[in-house]
């Protein structure tokens, strides 16, 4: 058992760990002094928890997943499958951190989650909660926020040193990251790209709102186009009519990529669509932050040109003052489905270091008193 687990067992009911409520501001020098130690990054999406023990260069030593607990659970069910899974590597390796990725919005001391839309957390003290049941430092951040991190620092996004990042799943997500230094906002929410409003009266939107971008250019976009054209029995759909046997409800996102790439005529149409609409949407981004690079995360960037193609063609047409100045780079993700992941593990290494610091002042603290202590006995013998 490691000497992590032995501590974690120690402390649970005891004085609760040291919690820094601030990783800094500078992050960039930041992440070149954190201590070369495995932390522990955790994703939380929608279906499934997933877990890794991740090095300093961001190499996965160990992954763990299970399922989500259904959103109607209390907060404590998930904290407890969070704790359950670090403890679980902690058997195995030496875990100085704990970052954690969340899909929802996170306050700006990274410490709340504001409201997330797959469980039943609002202004939840994620943070406080986990780190009081762990003997180590827990950080916690949007998992898009995670995932541009982790893109920066060993993907798509090295050497950039302004970069948006999108992430395609089923609405958009996103992160702006500007000399190193992940911009989150005055209330810890920005980079909510997928409600920016693309089409006036459009397509009604989960968030309340008409015309939101992620209604035309996400999975779930993709899946209602296709869904639509097959109840229809439209002459283009009958390939994936066929494919799925007249089950409607089966088509799915990974399907439609999938027979795209086997030449169905109305799946690649529908993933050209897609990408145009994703091109218009990061237009008006370059129009708004001038970034050097987009990032194209999440699950649907696995069209690769199939969507991405279509988005350069279509960013090129719609870009403000094209021509006339500089394009930004637009690139696939590397790190896959493991991004916000091994970026949260990377984020929380600039927090692990503040915390050895804090423990070695406690302990050379302590043996001082020792000492202290020690000489006075001697001093009392003598005499």
């Amino acid at each position: 058992m490691s000497t992590y687990r032995d501590l974690a067992l120690a402390h649970r009911g005891s004085a609760r760990a040291t919690v820094l409520r601030t990783v800094g501001t500078r992050e960039r020098r930041s992440h070149l002094t954190a201590p070369r130690v495995p932390t522990v990054g955790i994703d939380i999406g929608g279906t499934k928890v997933m877990a890794g023990v991740v090095d300093a260069d961001g190499n996965i030593l160990e992954k763990v997943r299970t399922e989500t607990p259904d959103k109607s659970k209390s907060p404590k069910v998930v904290e407890d499958t969070i704790v359950e899974l670090v403890l679980d590597l902690s058997d195995r390796h030496d875990v100085h951190a704990v970052g954690i990725g969340a899909a929802g919005w996170v306050d700006a001391d990274r410490n709340r989650v504001l409201f997330a839309p797959h469980l039943s957390w609002r202004n939840e003290p994620l943070r406080d909660r986990i780190s009081g049941r762990l003997a180590v430092p827990v950080l916690v951040d949007n998992d898009a926020n995670a995932a541009a991190w982790s893109e920066w620092r060993f993907g798509a996004g090295r050497g950039e040193d302004h970069l948006v990042m999108i992430t395609l799943g089923t609405g958009i997500g996103g992160a702006i990251l500007e000399d190193g230094q992940v911009k989150r906002g005055k209330f810890g929410v920005a980079g909510e790209f997928g409600h920016m409003q693309v089409v006036p009266g459009g397509h009604r939107c989960p968030c309340g709102n008409r015309g939101c971008w992620e209604q035309y250019s996400s999975g779930n976009a993709l899946v209602r186009e296709a869904r639509e054209l097959a109840a229809a029995d439209s002459p283009v759909a009958y390939g994936i009519i066929e494919h799925v046997k007249g089950n409607i409800s089966e088509i799915t996102g990974p399907m439609i990529t999938e027979l795209a790439r086997e030449g169905d005529a109305m799946c690649v149409e529908l993933l050209q669509d897609i990408g145009q609409w994703l091109g218009v949407g990061i237009a008006n981004l370059a129009a708004a932050l001038d970034p050097s690079c987009f990032v194209i995360g999440g699950g649907v960037s696995a069209a690769d040109d199939l969507l991405i193609g279509p988005a350069r063609d279509a960013f090129r047409r719609h870009l403000t003052g094209r021509g006339y100045r500089p394009e930004a780079r637009i690139a696939r993700a590397q790190l896959g489905p493991e991004a916000g992941m091994v970026g949260a593990a990377d984020l929380a290494r600039l927090v692990a270091r503040r915390f050895r610091r804090a423990n070695r002042r406690r302990v050379e603290r302590y043996e001082r008193y020792e000492r202290y202590v020690q000489s006075r006995r001697t001093t009392q013998g003598s005499l």
